[in-house]
């Protein structure tokens, strides 16, 4: 990584960390309550919580995203623990969806196409295992179309190199403090969001646009 880079990372993450406000408890989501009339939940780790929460919030069929810290065996890890790496969780999002409207298969590709998934243990600007990409399956036909779309990923020729990302078996989701919840659209003016998460938002507005909820659709 040249100087130049290492300083932008530097400033972003501290912009982002100090953005954060008085540290509230986290508390563990039971996914048994969330599905319910037909609702299902997936669960990924793609980088920065308030990136893959801001492109899920504006998918259709989606009915609630929530950031938070999965992966790990720690019970109620903190933000300042998750993102110093003193914990092995990782930052992540649980999605409610309705299946009727939005198949899993969808929100997968949605998944791989707003990061990069070869990157290891990282997603730009946010280094760390904290940051690694990782498909949490809730089912095993989850786990089935997990492994086929990273195979076939990997089959593709889109990537010069292997995926990084890894299907694991979901155990336990830690919702985030309140203050992470909505992160994009309560603080638009926050240099991390300006420079790392309004791009991905405007690349699954690019990729796909029949997918966009119609309050969305207009939004810069």
């Amino acid at each position: 990584m040249s100087l130049l880079s290492t300083f932008l990372t530097t400033v972003l993450l501290n912009l982002s960390m100090t953005a954060c406000g008085p540290g509230d408890k986290t508390e563990a989501v039971s996914v048994a309550n969330l599905e319910q009339e037909g609702r299902e939940v997936a669960t990924f780790a793609g980088g920065c919580f308030w990136c893959t929460e801001a492109v899920f919030e504006r998918v259709e069929g989606v009915i609630d995203v929530y950031s938070g810290y999965t992966g790990g065996d720690q019970e109620n890890p903190t933000y300042k623990q998750v993102s110093y790496g003193e914990t092995n969780h990782a930052e992540a999002v649980q999605i409610v969806f309705n299946p009727s409207v939005i198949k899993y298969q969808e929100l997968l590709n949605i998944f791989f196409a707003t990061i990069d998934p070869t990157q290891l243990n990282r997603q730009g600007p946010d280094v760390g295992a904290q940051y690694r990409n990782v498909v949490y399956y809730h089912s095993f036909k989850q786990q089935i179309e997990a492994e086929a779309t990273v195979n076939k990923l990997n089959r593709s020729g889109k990537y010069d190199k292997e995926l990084a990302t890894t299907v694991e078996k979901f155990t336990k989701f830690w919702k985030a403090e309140g203050y992470h919840q909505d992160y994009y659209e309560l603080n638009p003016g926050n240099p991390y969001i300006i420079n790392i998460a309004v791009p991905k938002v405007k690349k699954l507005k690019m990729l796909f646009p029949d997918k966009i909820k119609p309050k969305y659709q207009s939004e810069n």
